[in-house]
């Protein structure tokens, strides 16, 4: 029997998921949205206010509340296997096990929970220890060196069983970072320099020659750090890596570096009230530009909304990762850095926010922001996060999802501010990179967005939805590539009517709705479209819509949810199904 979407359920349900929406709009006229908890946050951020209170003695009585509420909060929020996940969604992981364990044993309250911690353990031997971890992140050491270093400094493991970072490598000029192939991404400098020293701090090389050139470098490679550190003191606006940096330099005695004297202040603002640490700050450029592109036409105080976003755009070169202005990063706080998804998400909410042809100022920022992208554009044809042809590890790589909305932006913003020199020929080539990176099954792989419930821990519905929209856009979609991508999306419906994150998984709101997105105004998978459709509406009905589902980030290794994407993307999804080539029935 056919589906039917009910025009009147439809246009409730809408009406409905925008007010929920709007309702988290600040006063100011954006959004800020609210990040997940984070169990591999709060261990390290427990790491490094310990590191610290070892070496300070007047910081005890500010460090030790802080400390006992956070190992609390871990202890309440293991998981029934005995492990813990990035979040309180999140299944288990070894990397952030393995930081709760560590901390337990650093503050001494192994005693006080010997069942959390035994039981902590047996996960970590059952799951493969330091092995395992390593296996996990492969040649990338982003994650697993820092890791090590936090168990090391608990004395859980040897430093011997850490490589050593080339801290040294930060004293040649940025413009030579992809020449020398640095073993973690282009974002993670912060810790390259830190970690770095504290594992040269208690395992020096052997050859004497080799230690004293590493030693002679220290200073030099401080001042990096203490340059390239965002004015309130967090990298990246998150609480592990900017507690990464600040552990290492005070567990090797630099209590009273500039670098940990504003690292410190960081972390203990961006505690929670119930003790834990969430992944990041906010992501308020991220959500408002994702907010503004769901609600263009319900949107009041748009002027001032535009306003907003031209003063978050960079219009320096950024002191972090040398990138050139035009660009914007997810967040509006000092610590952001500007990258290839939030600014083609920036100049689609400006493209969408202007009336008809947008004013000058507008216009001459669309134009930087395209400028931007087209000059980050990959040997390849696809577009990386953050830098240029760095290549080795997956942030450096270029990624289908990022690419898709890349070539999205680049052509809504010749809609409106004529063409870019090179446009065609860069879309064009995206479109190539995309081609190649289709799978055999019609689908593509994100690099931003991953699915706890796949084995590879992918998220294929996002990076297919994503492509998907990018054909669609450009008027591209007579091709064998977006047949196959609209194929497969509809062959991975869930029984229920929804989409997980691929084949056989949970059905969620974020993904459905992505799903829904894509294939509105398709003809051939009108069937699937409004069961999806009904599936969204039963969930406005059922009062479960803003439930967030666990998403993977950094290459599917790290976990959040976000409050808001359940709603902004329920809004894009609904809003599209309402102006739908194929109107629902009466």
């Amino acid at each position: 029997m056919s589906a039917v979407v009910s025009r009147e359920r439809l246009e409730r349900a809408l009406q409905t998921v925008q007010s929920l929406l709007l309702s988290h709009r600040l006063p100011q006229g954006h959004w800020e949205g609210k990040l997940s908890t984070s169990a591999l946050s709060t261990a390290t951020a427990v790491m490094a206010l310990e590191q610290v209170r070892r070496q300070q003695a007047e910081f005890e009585t500010t460090a030790q509340p802080l400390i006992k509420a956070g190992i609390n909060w871990l202890a309440t929020h293991q998981n029934d296997d005995g492990g813990w996940g990035d979040t309180i969604k999140s299944f288990s992981n070894i990397s952030t096990t393995m930081l709760a364990n560590a901390v337990f044993h650093a503050t001494d309250h192994v005693e006080r929970f010997p069942d959390v911690v035994s039981r902590s353990q047996v996960f970590i031997d059952q799951a493969g220890g330091v092995p395992a971890l390593v296996a996990r992140y492969g040649k990338d050491k982003t994650f697993s060196v820092p890791i090590l270093t936090h168990c090391a400094l608990a004395g859980l493991v040897s430093w011997d069983q850490i490589p050593a970072l080339p801290f040294e490598l930060s004293c040649i000029s940025p413009k030579f970072y992809a020449t020398v192939q640095l073993p973690v991404v282009s974002y993670a400098l912060p810790a390259l320099i830190a970690i770095g020293q504290v594992r040269h701090h208690f395992r020096k090389p052997r050859n004497p020659l080799l230690s004293f050139l590493r030693d002679s470098l220290i200073p030099r490679s401080l001042r990096v750090l203490t340059r390239i550190q965002p004015e309130n003191g967090g990298f990246l606006e998150a609480v592990p890596l900017t507690s990464f940096v600040t552990m290492s330099l005070a567990a090797k005695g630099l209590t009273d570096h500039a670098v940990v004297k504003k690292g410190i202040p960081f972390i203990i603002r961006s505690v929670l009230p119930d003790g834990s640490w969430p992944i990041d700050t906010n992501l308020a450029t991220w959500v408002t530009t994702l907010s503004a592109n769901a609600l263009t036409r319900e949107l009041d105080g748009k002027e001032g909304l535009t306003s907003w976003l031209l003063d978050q755009q960079y219009r320096r070169i950024h002191p972090y990762t040398n990138a050139p202005p035009g660009g914007w990063a997810w967040t509006d706080l000092p610590g952001g850095v500007p990258d290839a998804d939030d600014t083609p998400g920036a100049i689609l909410a400006l493209v969408n926010l202007a009336k008809s042809r947008p004013d000058r100022n507008v216009c001459e920022a669309i134009v930087a922001g395209v400028e931007w992208l087209l000059n980050l554009q990959n040997r390849d044809g696809g577009w990386p996060t953050f830098c240029r042809g760095w290549g080795a590890l997956p942030f450096d790589r270029s990624s289908c999802d990022i690419t898709a909305h890349c070539i999205r932006a680049i052509t809504k913003a010749e809609d409106v501010c004529g063409p870019f020199a090179g446009s065609r020929e860069a879309i064009g080539r995206g479109f190539r990179y995309l081609g190649k990176m289709q799978q055999e099954n019609g689908a593509w792989l994100p690099l931003w967005f991953g699915n706890q419930y796949l084995e590879a821990e992918e998220n294929p519905v996002y990076g297919t939805s994503r492509v998907l929209l990018a054909y669609r856009d450009t008027g591209t979609t007579d091709g064998l590539a977006p047949r196959d991508g609209i194929l497969w999306l509809r062959s991975i419906q869930n029984e229920d009517g929804g989409w997980g994150g691929g084949s056989g998984t949970p059905s969620s709101v974020e993904e459905t709705a992505l799903a829904v997105e894509a294939l509105s105004g398709v003809s051939s998978a009108e069937e699937e479209w409004k069961r999806g459709v009904n599936w969204l509406i039963e969930r406005i009905d059922q009062g479960t819509i803003g439930e967030a589902s666990p998403i993977g980030f950094y290459f599917a290794k790290l976990w959040y949810f976000e409050e808001l994407y359940p709603l902004i993307y329920a809004n894009s999804a609904l809003r599209c199904a309402a102006a739908s080539a194929h109107p629902p029935t009466p």
